[in-house]
């Protein structure tokens, strides 16, 4: 594509999370995956914002009427179940801020306000998210120019969703209140691969504070996208920096799309909103969803739409249509299963017959398409509703609002952009005044990675693992503490290792704990164990079969005797046979590879 010729705006909105307490509170950042102390249940509702008006994504969520049930923990205090007012806001994430603020050269604020965002869909237990602008007019460099940074905020991470269906949502509280950086950008990325590499350069820059989280899930990227004739696009969900090229890509197809299609209504009016109720049409059909409908009372219910004949039933990106637009707006908007719409018809056990009736029923011209819901009367009716709306909007072009990142790079409908009727201020946390001048700039990632090169002699792929590793710290703490170890032995231990306990021996490696990895160092610096046997070593405790009993100090010649022994002792032994007799004879002593290896180098210099 020529995305120049198309007019491609893109920014960025990345959010890391911060290590150590919580943002409003003294209660550790630990995610929790056991079960839980207690239940909370509650309903929320939108209220009116500074300006007095209500938002209007807040609002679409108390239309959906859900109940929040909230799962807590021993970890978890009445701040989180907003059950006790916020207390001062956690200094060391504002630290990590402010170093931030001053990495990228942005303009610190004299005074910060904490700010309630009002969010009702239960992520926040008080029906809202408190924030605090903290600067803006920042700068980084890309290969493609440079982008701004219009804002850096510190925030409140919002609950972990465990389960969701159309009456309840079930949330664990153990991530709310965790500090998270929020980096906005100005719309000056131009193309996708742009957008991949300002994502990764400011991903470099936030994880060189050092109490930043790391690991999956730690860091979210959301998308804004747009083209000429087009409006902003947010996409939330990236995870994964190899997606975002094709997430732009494909909503800026999708916008091409909607664009075209647009173009081809633009002669179409839509008749005023009138559902006909269908159900008799449908008293003997084979349609699973419809027999299960009309069974418990429910209702199929239908709108005309004039002159959507063949338009519903267009791609717009791969494997989604415009019908699958209707759809997610229904889905959201009403919490009904989906829609059908004639397009696709028949199918799904809808015949050929039913179709005509609904068209004759309807009204239907050549050019008209109708959408059926098959649910109880109330929710069908929404569904309609936010159909017929999403179809006046594709007469406009494109509506703007929050979608969800799939897998595949295709996104799915969440709720319409909110404005600025959603923010008011927090009166339970004082004022902030920030002394920006006393803050220190920390190592910046690309600058610990060249130290390791130079100072530790690491290769430069390992001097990267090591420095964006989660075991960073620890890694510079052994170094200091053994300096006879080299670097890239203490790296190689800390890193790949565990990857191989994982992929060659099947067993976990998360297991193993950072006073694992320290014992392991003191053993070897005390002589206690040889460096060869490390991965057995790791791998017994990772089992929980390690005693330091077992095993006895063998330096490699004596190795390397013993194995000469073993071989002199059975002249014309295979090796397999000559393996068994070393194993077990060295039992603890050396790993299997290392005795392998010694005993091949053996068996080639004529010893048998």
């Amino acid at each position: 594509m020529d995305y120049k010729d198309l007019g491609l705006k893109c920014g960025l909105e990345i959010h890391q999370q911060l290590e150590g307490k919580k943002l409003f509170c003294n209660c550790p950042t630990t995610i929790r995956d056991d079960a839980p102390d207690f239940l909370i249940q509650r309903k929320l509702r939108a209220a009116a914002g500074e300006e007095g008006e209500v938002d209007i994504a807040a609002k679409q969520e108390q239309l959906r009427g859900k109940a929040f049930t909230y799962q807590g923990y021993d970890s978890t205090c009445l701040v989180e179940t907003d059950c006790e007012p916020p207390h001062q806001i956690n200094s060391e994430a504002l630290t990590a801020a402010l170093q931030l603020c001053k990495i990228v050269d942005a303009e610190v604020f004299p005074v910060i306000q904490v700010m309630r965002k009002t969010i009702i869909d239960g992520s926040n237990t008080s029906g809202f998210q408190r924030t605090a602008l903290a600067a803006r007019r920042g700068m980084i460099t890309t290969t493609g120019g440079a982008v701004r940074i219009t804002n850096i905020s510190l925030e409140e991470d919002s609950c972990k969703i465990i389960s969701d269906n159309a009456e309840e949502k079930v949330y664990s509280l153990d991530r709310l209140g965790i500090p998270l950086i929020e980096i906005g950008t100005a719309p000056d990325i131009t193309t996708p691969e742009q957008c991949q590499e300002t994502a990764k350069k400011i991903g470099m820059l936030l994880r060189s504070l050092p109490n930043v989280k790391r690991g999956l899930g730690t860091i979210r990227q959301d998308v804004n996208v747009s083209i000429k004739g087009g409006t902003r696009i947010e996409i939330k969900g990236a995870q994964d920096l190899r997606q975002l090229p094709l997430l732009v890509e494909l909503e800026v197809k999708r916008q091409q799309e909607l664009l075209k299609i647009r173009d081809e209504l633009k002669k179409i009016t839509l008749s005023p909103f009138r559902i006909t109720d269908v159900s008799s049409l449908f008293v003997s059909s084979a349609a699973n969803v419809i027999k299960n409908t009309l069974s418990k009372k429910g209702k199929v219910l239908a709108i005309r739409l004039p002159g959507f004949a063949g338009f519903i039933g267009k791609e717009i990106q791969p494997g989604r249509r415009v019908g699958t637009e209707f759809s997610d707006w229904a889905k959201i908007r009403a919490g009904v299963g989906g829609i059908f719409h004639s397009d696709e018809l028949p199918r799904y056990g809808i015949s050929e017959s039913e179709v005509a009736k609904v068209k004759e029923k309807l009204g239907c011209k050549p050019e008209d398409a109708f959408i059926l819901v098959a649910d109880v009367e109330k929710k069908a009716q929404l569904a309609l509703e936010a159909v017929y709306e999403r179809a006046q909007q594709a007469l406009k072009g494109i509506p703007a609002e929050v979608r969800k990142a799939a897998a595949d790079g295709t996104t799915s409908y969440l709720r319409p952009i909110p404005g600025a009727a959603r923010m008011y201020p927090e009166t339970d946390v004082p004022l902030i005044r920030p002394d920006s001048k006393k803050i220190e700039l920390p190592e910046l990632l690309e600058e610990k990675i060249a130290r390791y090169q130079k100072d530790l002699g690491l290769s430069k792929d390992l001097a990267e693992f090591a420095a964006k590793s989660e075991l960073v710290h620890l890694f510079e703490e052994l170094v200091e503490q053994y300096p006879k170890i080299k670097p890239a032995f203490i790296a190689e231990t800390l890193i790949s290792v565990p990857l191989d306990i994982k992929r060659q021996f099947h067993h976990d490696p998360d297991r193993l704990t950072e006073d694992d990895f320290r014992d392991v160092f003191r053993y070897l610096a005390q002589g206690k164990i040889h460096k060869d046997i490390v991965l057995d070593v790791l791998i017994d405790m990772v089992t929980g079969k390690f005693d330091i009993t077992r095993y006895a100090t063998l330096g490699t010649e004596e190795i390397h005797k013993e194995l000469v022994k073993i071989v002199a002792e059975h002249k014309g032994a295979p090796f397999s046979a000559l393996m068994g007799l070393a194993m077990k004879r060295l039992a603890g002593k050396a790993s299997g590879q290392f005795i392998s290896e010694q005993l091949q180098r053996i068996l080639a210099q004529g010893h048998n």
